[in-house]
C-alpha cells in the first residue's frame, strides 16, 4: 500500500513537470508559446535577477554588463533546448540572428558616434569649453542656467550621457565645496540633457532605437522640440529660484585645442548626414553612413599621423610653443585608440538587454504585455506608464520591448513613447545613464535622495511636456505609419 501511494505520488510529480516543461503551441502563429511554462517562469526569474543586480551596480561595484550578459546565454540555452526537443531547431537559431542582426545594427552606430566624441575629447574640444566657462567668471544662477541650456542643446548631437559628464565637471571645478548648489545644478543637467536627447535620433539610445526600426524619419523628431524645452524649463525655472546669489572667482585654465579638432567636429556633422541620406534617400540602414564616417575619421587619422613630424619641426624652429601645443602629444593621433577608449560596459549591457529581451518576446511574454497594455489599456495612458517606469527600470528595455511589440499605433502615440521613455528617467537619479554617471563623478554632493526632493517638479514638468505634445501635434493622433 506505502509503495502505491509513493508510485501515485511519482506519477502526480512526473506531470506536474511534464506540464510546467512543456510548451503549448500557438495555433496563430505555429511557434511555441511559452509564457505559461517552467522554462518561461526560470526564464523570467532569471531576467528580473539580473536586471536586480543592474540596478544594484552603484552598490556592489559590479558593471552592470556582466548579469544580463549571463541572463541573455541561460534563456537563449532555454530556448534552444526547447525547439530542439520539440524538433524545431530553425527556428529558435532564425530568431536569435534576427535579434542578433537588430543589436548589431545599432551597436556598430553607436560604435562610430562614441569613437567621434571620444576623438573630440582628446583633441581637447570639451576641455577647451569647460575652460572658456570658467574663464568668464559667471555668477551661480548664471552658470545654472548657462550648463542647462548648453546640456540641452548639446545631447542632441553628442548624446546626454557626454553632455552631462561636461557640464557636470564645470559645475564641480566652479562650486567647489558647495554641496548645495552641485546638487541642484547636477539635478538640472540631468533633466537637460534627458529632455535635449529626445528630440534627436542621436540624443539617446533610445530614440536611436526608434528611427532605426522606421517608426520615425529624422525630421519628425523635432516635433518634439516644444514637449522637451517645456519639459526642461518648467522644473529649471523652479529650482532657480533656490539658486543663492553667489559669484565665485575666476579660474585660469585657458585650454587651446589640438590640431585638427574643429575639422573632426565637420566630419563628425558630414557623418551624420551621410547616415540620414542613406537612410532617407537610398533607404538604406542608417548604420552604413555611420561607418563611412569611420571612414573620413580614419583617412583624416591617417593625414594627422603623416603630417605631424612636419609640422612639429617647423613650430620648433620658430619656437611656437602654442602651435606644439595644437599639435598634440608624442603620441601621434590615433583612430584605434579612439575606438578602444569607447563605453563598452554600455555597448555590452545593451547587447544583454536586447538579447534578454527578445527571448523573452520569442516566447510570448512581449505579445502578452502588448494585450494589457495596447489593448485593454488606451495607448496614451500605456505609453504615458511606460515612461514611469522608465525611471526604475532602464529605458532601453522599455523602448525595445515596445518596439519588438510593435503595436498598432498612431504616428503621435509614436512620438509620445519616445518622448516619455526617453525624459522619463529624469524623474529619479538611477532612471538614466546621465543620472548614475553622474552621482559618480559628484559623489557626496548629487545623490539618489538629492534628486528625489526635486521629484515632483520634475514630474509636473514631464506631465506639461505630454500636455504640450498633446496639444500641438494633436493631428499626428489620427495618422497610421
Amino acid at each position: 500500500m506505502k509503495k502505491t501511494t509513493h508510485t501515485r505520488l511519482s506519477y502526480h510529480v512526473l506531470i506536474l513537470l511534464i506540464t510546467l516543461f512543456s510548451p503549448c503551441v500557438s495555433a496563430a502563429t505555429g511557434e511555441l508559446n511559452l509564457t505559461r511554462s517552467g522554462i518561461g517562469f526560470i526564464a523570467l526569474c532569471i531576467f528580473i535577477l539580473a536586471y536586480a543586480l543592474v540596478m544594484s551596480e552603484e552598490k556592489l561595484q559590479m558593471r552592470k554588463s556582466k548579469p544580463v550578459l549571463v541572463a541573455a546565454g541561460i534563456i537563449w540555452a532555454l530556448i534552444g533546448w526547447v525547439y530542439v526537443d520539440a524538433g524545431m531547431p530553425n527556428a529558435a537559431e532564425h530568431a536569435f540572428r534576427e535579434t542578433l542582426l537588430e543589436f548589431t545594427e545599432l551597436m556598430l552606430f553607436l560604435l562610430v558616434a562614441m569613437t567621434y566624441i571620444n576623438a573630440l575629447e582628446e583633441r581637447r574640444v570639451f576641455d577647451a569649453l569647460r575652460g572658456w566657462l570658467l574663464e568668464r567668471g559667471f555668477s551661480y544662477r548664471s552658470l545654472f542656467w548657462i550648463t542647462g541650456s548648453l546640456a540641452f542643446i548639446i545631447s542632441p548631437i553628442a548624446d546626454n550621457l557626454t553632455t552631462a559628464l561636461l557640464m557636470c565637471a564645470v559645475v564641480t571645478k566652479v562650486a567647489e565645496g558647495d554641496h548645495r548648489f552641485i546638487n541642484l545644478s547636477c539635478v538640472n543637467i540631468v533633466v537637460a540633457a534627458n529632455a535635449g536627447g529626445a528630440f534627436s535620433p542621436f540624443g539617446d539610445i533610445t530614440t536611436l532605437m526608434v528611427w532605426q526600426a522606421g517608426m520615425l524619419n529624422f525630421h519628425e523628431f523635432l516635433e518634439l522640440l516644444a514637449p522637451a524645452l517645456v519639459n526642461y524649463l518648467v522644473p529649471a525655472i523652479a529650482m532657480s529660484f533656490f539658486v543663492k546669489a553667489h559669484r565665485p572667482h575666476a579660474g585660469q585654465e585657458h585650454i587651446s585645442m589640438k590640431r585638427g579638432a574643429r575639422r573632426i567636429i565637420l566630419l563628425f556633422l558630414l557623418t551624420v548626414a551621410t547616415a540620414v541620406a542613406c537612410h532617407t534617400l537610398l533607404h538604406l540602414p542608417p548604420v552604413l553612413g555611420m561607418m563611412t564616417g569611420l571612414g573620413y575619421l580614419q583617412f583624416f587619422g591617417y593625414y594627422l599621423r603623416r603630417s605631424l613630424d612636419h609640422r612639429r619641426n617647423v613650430a620648433m624652429r620658430r619656437g611656437d610653443r602654442q602651435a606644439l601645443e595644437r599639435l598634440g602629444s608624442v603620441v601621434p593621433f590615433d583612430i584605434f585608440n579612439r575606438i578602444a577608449r569607447a563605453e563598452w560596459d554600455t555597448l555590452l549591457f545593451f547587447y544583454g538587454v536586447v538579447m534578454c529581451v527578445g527571448g523573452l518576446g520569442f516566447m510570448g511574454y512581449l505579445a502578452t504585455l502588448s494585450e494589457v497594455l495596447y489593448s485593454q489599456w488606451d495607448a496614451t495612458w500605456a505609453n504615458v506608464a511606460l515612461g514611469i517606469i522608465s525611471a526604475v527600470i532602464d529605458n532601453i528595455p522599455v523602448m525595445f520591448a515596445v518596439l519588438t511589440m510593435e503595436p498598432d499605433m498612431s504616428h503621435g502615440h509614436w512620438l509620445l513613447i519616445t518622448l516619455t521613455a526617453g525624459v522619463g528617467g529624469s524623474l529619479l537619479s538611477i532612471g538614466s545613464a546621465a543620472g548614475v554617471a553622474l552621482m559618480g563623478q559628484a559623489r557626496g554632493s548629487y545623490t539618489f535622495m538629492g534628486h528625489l526632493k526635486w521629484s515632483p517638479i520634475i514630474l509636473l514638468g514631464y506631465i506639461a511636456s505630454i500636455a504640450v505634445h498633446l496639444w500641438l501635434n494633436a493631428e499626428s493622433f489620427t495618422q497610421f505609419s
